[in-house]
């Protein structure tokens, strides 16, 4: 038995209080996440252009028997134990992490070694950013401001990368990511007095059908989501 399989609610570590409503649920697309988060594409390049390169080097040397590959079908099969391993992880992330937005909170549920619930008070976001790919996925990095401390190594993978200093909290390859980012920006401003966020992380007021982003490729740049 794992701790999730006593959570009173999937996704929260404990019942919510009175008045407190789920609002969204999902979790990593783990094909998506595999590309994005572990790079299996690039590893395969990689061990490709090295099996060719062996196999080049071969040749150069001359082919006399099965021996004489064995050098580059060791790299292949490298390779492709690499690869299965990194898309065996993604999965195995996929399917423990479970990503919720409530009327007060987003929650990350992580971990697969190490469960954790992450809880993102929405006072605490200051900002929704928005990645989003030509197959309707995204990746949606939440700016939290206060003194609300993040390790990116507890985070990982579900930090925005290279912002190790000041980790950025991220949900991965969710699906229709345009209508959740606009959901979980819209939801964000019912909890702020002012009716907008804090200075240069306000996400901008424009009509619903302007939240979501144009899809760009995968790892393209992250554009700040509009909330109606």
């Amino acid at each position: 038995m794992t701790e999730h399989d006593v959570e009173p609610i999937p996704g929260l570590p404990g019942v919510p209080p009175p008045g407190e409503r789920i609002l969204w649920q999902g979790s990593p697309d783990w094909r998506v996440l595999a590309r994005t988060a572990f790079h299996t594409r690039l590893v395969a390049a990689y061990f490709a252009a090295l099996t060719l390169w062996a196999l080049a080097e071969a040749g150069r040397h001359g082919i006399d028997g099965p021996r004489d590959l064995v050098g580059a079908a060791m790299t292949a099969i490298v390779g492709l134990l690499g690869v299965t391993l990194l898309h065996l992880l993604a999965w195995g992330a996929a399917r423990t992490t479970l990503y919720t937005l409530t009327t007060r909170r987003v929650v990350l549920r992580i971990g697969m070694a190490l469960p954790k619930c992450i809880n993102l008070p929405l006072a605490l976001i200051g900002a929704v950013d928005l990645a989003e790919r030509a197959d309707g996925t995204g990746d949606m990095p939440l700016t939290v401001t206060g003194r609300y401390k993040l390790g990116y190594l507890a985070l990982w993978p579900h930090a925005r990368p290279w912002r190790i200093v000041t980790p950025r909290p991220m949900l991965r390859a969710v699906s229709d990511a345009a209508t959740v980012a606009a959901l979980i920006a819209r939801t964000c401003l019912t909890v702020h007095p002012t009716g907008q966020l804090a200075a240069a992380d306000t996400i901008e007021h424009a009509p619903e059908q302007q939240a979501a982003a144009q899809p760009v490729p995968a790892g393209g740049v992250f554009a700040r989501v509009q909330a109606a």
